[in-house]
């Protein structure tokens, strides 16, 4: 039973360092900017631009040792959004570029509560240890008590 709390809050710890990398990721890269894939005028596509990223998390249920997350990265669509630079050298005849859809607010609150969930599966694991060391700690009390040799 301690194993198979320490793996769910293992699989807790790993898929809130994934949501922690995602969201950094699309933060630093929130500014980039491309031409609009469907500007006839730029033979440039938006191949290059960024694409925002977010972690899917579920659940656990079937295998060996059930329970915990499991985190996969998806990209966002729609990738990018139409925004007004007529200075940007990606800029079609009327100013627009294609930036990536990245929502700063939602990605700062992801930020915020990977934070507390990894806490939290951390506390688990601090939990689990110290009971693996009060067992250990039973047993050696019971080795001392009798004269097993």
């Amino acid at each position: 039973m301690l194993s198979t709390a320490f793996n769910i809050a293992r699989s807790g710890l790993m898929a809130q360092s994934l949501r922690v990398e995602t969201a950094a990721s699309n933060i630093a890269n929130a500014s980039s900017r491309g031409p609009l894939p469907d500007d006839a005028s730029n033979s440039e596509t938006s191949d290059g631009l960024y694409q925002p990223l977010t972690v899917r998390l579920s659940p656990v249920i079937t295998g060996a040792t059930p329970g915990g997350v499991q985190a996969t990265v998806v990209p966002i669509t729609p990738a990018y959004v139409s925004v007004y630079e007529p200075g940007s050298s990606f800029a079609n005849e009327d100013g627009m570029v294609a930036a990536p859809n990245v929502d700063l607010a939602q990605n700062m609150v992801t930020l915020s509560e990977a934070k507390a969930a990894y806490k939290a599966n951390l506390a688990v694991i601090e939990t689990v240890d110290e009971m693996y060391d009060a067992l250990f700690e039973l047993f050696d009390d019971h080795d001392d008590d009798c004269n097993c040799k």
